[in-house]
């Protein structure tokens, strides 16, 4: 386990410290390190600010990290560890079945935690109970929404009538998407004409999209994360399926680029928290301080840590204390509040609803397609 634990302070920011301790739960190495490589750049990007400004109740932000290794129980074990070295607070996970993962200790520890990208709704609401997890929230909008939105795209933009489904079977995230999609397509009047499934760190997809490619679908429609999506879409047009292949937030990787090969991306489509090339004042300060520090273009992931650390940060503020139970009460109240990412405003779940944009991809680039509100 990669573990970064500082060495000043050890109470997490109790009143005889002068340091806050916020962990960030990422997703360092392993399949999704991508995520976890921006995410954990945003929220540094985000504490320095914050710091620079005199940080928050006199006192200065302390940034531990844990490698959750892309992987559910690791997750666990990261959230374990970052609590032994005494955080206060919790950024992350990023992937859902990580977030998943943790939301149980997070409840039970009484520590607050904001996820930045995780998507499922059972994060933040208990399936069997239908109860909310009190210290539980997130930053990013939930797959209800995102698989509507895509639904949505592809019948009125696309004027897709039929679909193909090719879903990461191992994914939480990607199993949720697919159900919301495949709902809203169907009430829109949309068929599913062929469906199959992958699981994480396959390689080979030529067999299932050869059935695909029978089937003779209007659109592809692939939930998952970059590593899988790129190697499907570069054999899905190797096979010459020219076809539109749609997708979620979990595309959102400049890996992505380099994996499926810039043409081959050509009529994708993805549904994303928010574009870099967004001209609003917070997208564009954001965008050009980053890529001054990291000399590269943030992706959702950076940018929704980066709004996480923020979120906690004006909580923390409004509750003029570090006591976790005033935090999180506060953190419920958030709202209209203007981040990268949108304007957010909790709801009893707390969801944030906020808007979702599509993008495509222009000679290897993203490309803002348009803007939907919630």
């Amino acid at each position: 386990m990669s573990l970064a634990v500082s060495l000043t302070g050890c109470s997490g920011g109790s009143a005889d410290s002068d340091t806050i301790k916020i962990g960030g739960n990422f997703e360092l190495t392993g399949n999704s390190a991508s995520y976890g490589a921006s995410a954990k750049n945003g929220m540094e990007m985000a504490v320095k600010e914050i710091n620079d400004q005199g940080g928050l109740l006199g006192k200065k932000i302390e940034i531990v990290t844990a490698d959750n290794r892309s992987e559910a129980t690791e997750a666990a074990n990261a959230m374990q560890k970052l609590l032994d070295s005494d955080v206060k607070f919790i950024i992350g996970p990023d992937t859902s079945s990580g977030s998943l993962a943790c939301v149980n200790t997070a409840d039970k520890e009484k520590i607050p935690m904001i996820t930045p990208y995780g998507t499922n709704p059972d994060i933040t609401v208990d399936p069997s109970s239908k109860q909310v997890h009190p210290y539980v929230f997130r930053t990013a909008f939930i797959d209800t929404f995102q698989g509507k939105v895509m639904a949505d795209f592809a019948v009125t933009n696309l004027k897709a009538k039929t679909a193909a489904i090719y879903v990461d079977n191992s994914s939480d995230y990607a199993k949720g998407l697919r159900k919301f999609f495949v709902d809203e397509f169907g009430a829109k009047g949309g068929q599913v004409v062929s469906e199959e499934a992958y699981l994480q760190k396959d390689t080979d997809f030529k067999a299932a999209l050869t059935k695909i490619k029978a089937a003779n679908p209007d659109i592809i429609f692939v939930p998952g994360y970059y590593q899988e999506v790129g190697m499907i879409v570069k054999q899905a047009r190797e096979l010459g399926i020219t076809q539109p292949i749609v997708g979620g937030d979990g595309w959102d990787s400049a890996k992505l680029i380099e994996i499926a090969g810039a043409d081959n991306l050509n009529n994708c489509y993805f549904g994303n928290h928010y574009s870099a090339d967004d001209t609003s004042d917070e997208v564009k300060t954001f965008v050009a301080n980053y890529q001054k520090a990291y000399n590269v273009k943030p992706d959702a992931p950076a940018a929704l840590a980066y709004d996480s650390v923020m979120i906690l940060a004006k909580a923390i503020k409004d509750a003029n204390s570090l006591d976790a139970d005033k935090v999180k009460d506060a953190l419920a109240k958030i709202s209209n509040l203007k981040a990268v990412t949108g304007t957010i405003t909790y709801d009893e779940n707390h969801d944030p609803v906020k808007s979702a944009v599509i993008l495509t991809f222009k000679e290897g680039k993203q490309s803002f397609v348009t803007k939907i509100q919630p």
